[in-house]
């Protein structure tokens, strides 16, 4: 599988070779940020997954919760919960996309990895949270950062 991720990887890679998520003039912003977020979510996957990440679930939501996770897989023998965050570098937000996973949000997902578990009943076994954040400026390769362990549970 490995050979198969880094095959599809090579070629989502070549594709956002000029970013990830060009404007449409008929577009909204809100519109705009979704089609780039939900491109910054899959370029993620399959760098994960070149990276050896086995999935079993993404955007993990429970009924009535507002909270998702994006991602959630096996890195080696450790589950991950990973929440993707991605920036156009053409925002008028500052900073870089890791620090928009603000204690507020580190919060959501961690009530979400708890449920998760919950329902999957999975007692022992070892969980971390990752966050990967990509930079897709136009007319460049996305820069990505994964953070392993980016921050600790409350537990």
């Amino acid at each position: 599988m490995p050979l198969v991720s880094r095959a599809v990887f090579g070629l989502v890679q070549l594709a956002s070779r000029r970013g990830l998520a060009p404007a449409k003039p008929s577009e909204s912003a809100k519109e705009r940020a979704q089609r780039h977020g939900m491109k910054g979510e899959t370029y993620a996957y399959w760098y994960l997954r070149r990276h050896g990440y086995i999935f079993v679930a993404r955007n993990y939501r429970v009924p009535g919760d507002k909270a998702e996770i994006d991602m959630v897989g096996y890195d080696g023998s450790v589950l991950a919960f990973v929440e993707v965050k991605t920036r156009s570098g053409t925002e008028e937000r500052p900073g870089h996309p890791e620090e928009a996973v603000t204690p507020e949000k580190r919060i959501h997902i961690e009530r979400m990895a708890k449920r998760f578990l919950a329902e999957r009943r999975t007692p022992g076994i070892s969980w971390r949270f990752d966050v990967v954040a990509i930079e897709s400026r136009p007319g460049c390769v996305p820069d990505v950062r994964l953070y392993k362990n980016a921050f600790a549970s409350v537990r």
